[in-house]
C-alpha cells in the first residue's frame, strides 16, 4: 500500500488488519491526504540536515498537515505503526514518541486503577 508523501519505490506493505482499520466508507484515508501533492522531502529529513533547516522543514510540513482533512487518521496510523521517521499527522517522530509514552502511562494508570478495590 502506498502511503502519503511516499515514493512508489518505498511503498509499505501494511498487514490486512491494519489496512482495514485505516479505511472508512469512502476508501483509504491516505487517498485524501493533502501531502500526496507535496514533495516527499518536506516530510522526511535528508541525511546530515542542519538543525535550523530541519526545524524550518518540519514547520513547513506541519503547515501542510494543518490543512489536511485526514490529519487525525494519518497521525493515528503513524502512532499505531509506529512510523519512526518524518512528519505524520502534524507530529514529528520525537513528538510521536512523547504521545506514545503518555498513552502508555495513561494505560498503566487505568490498569492500576482497575485493580484497586472500590472505595466505599
Amino acid at each position: 500500500m502506498l502511503l502519503p508523501h511516499q515514493p512508489l519505490q518505498d511503498a509499505v506493505v501494511i498487514p490486512p488488519q491494519r489496512a482495514t482499520a485505516a479505511r472508512d466508507e469512502a476508501g483509504p484515508w491516505h487517498s485524501e491526504a493533502v501531502c500526496r501533492r507535496d514533495e516527499a522531502g518536506l516530510f522526511f529529513a535528508p541525511s546530515k540536515e542542519p538543525t535550523a533547516a530541519r526545524l524550518a522543514r518540519e514547520e513547513a510540513a506541519k503547515r501542510v498537515c494543518a490543512r489536511c482533512p485526514v490529519m487525525v487518521e494519518c497521525r493515528e496510523h503513524a502512532l499505531l505503526q509506529p512510523e519512526p521517521y518524518g512528519v505524520w499527522g502534524g507530529l514529528t517522530a520525537a513528538e510521536r514518541r512523547v504521545v506514545l509514552a503518555r498513552r502508555r502511562r495513561r494505560e498503566a494508570d487505568l490498569q492500576r486503577a482497575a485493580r484497586m478495590p472500590a472505595a466505599g
